[in-house]
C-alpha cells in the first residue's frame, strides 16, 4: 500500500470492493447483488463474478438507478472515503442522458401563498380545462 491509503500502481482488487470503494454501491452486499444481477460489464464482457479482479484501464459498463454508467478504473482503493476520494479512483465515460420529453403544461397556476381554492375558482378551473367559456 502507498502512504496515501492507496494501492499501488498495477494492483487489482475485487470489483464487488471496488464498486464500494468508488461509491457507486452503498454496500458490499449490494454490489454482489448488482454484479449477480448481470447489471456489470468488465471489458464489455459480462461477468457474474464479485471476486472479478479489476485494475487500473479496465472498463466498467453497468445500470445504476435507470442510468447507464461507463466508467474506466484509474486506481484500486483501500478504503470507503469521501466523495471526492472516490471520485479519483475512475473516470466517466458515460453518455450523457437522454433529454427529458417535455410533459403537459399545467393549466391553471396558482401563486405560492394564496391557499387552497375556493369552489368558485375550482369551477373556473374546471370550465377551462373542458374547454367552456
Amino acid at each position: 500500500m502507498a502512504e496515501n491509503g492507496r494501492a499501488g500502481p498495477g494492483a487489482k482488487q475485487r470489483l464487488d470492493r471496488w464498486l464500494f470503494f468508488s461509491r457507486a454501491v452503498k454496500s458490499r452486499t449490494l454490489a454482489q447483488k448488482l454484479i449477480e444481477g448481470g447489471a456489470v460489464r468488465v471489458n464489455s464482457g459480462r461477468t457474474l463474478d464479485t471476486d472479478r479482479k479489476v485494475g487500473a484501464g479496465d472498463v466498467l459498463t453497468m445500470t445504476l438507478h435507470s442510468q447507464l454508467k461507463v466508467w474506466r478504473v484509474l486506481d484500486s482503493g483501500s478504503r470507503r472515503g469521501p466523495a471526492a476520494e472516490a471520485a479519483m479512483l475512475y473516470e466517466d465515460l458515460s453518455p450523457p442522458p437522454a433529454p427529458r420529453e417535455a410533459g403537459p403544461l399545467p393549466l391553471a397556476q396558482r401563486d405560492p401563498g394564496t391557499g387552497r381554492p375556493t369552489k368558485k375558482q375550482r369551477r373556473d378551473t374546471d370550465r377551462l380545462q373542458e374547454g367552456e367559456d
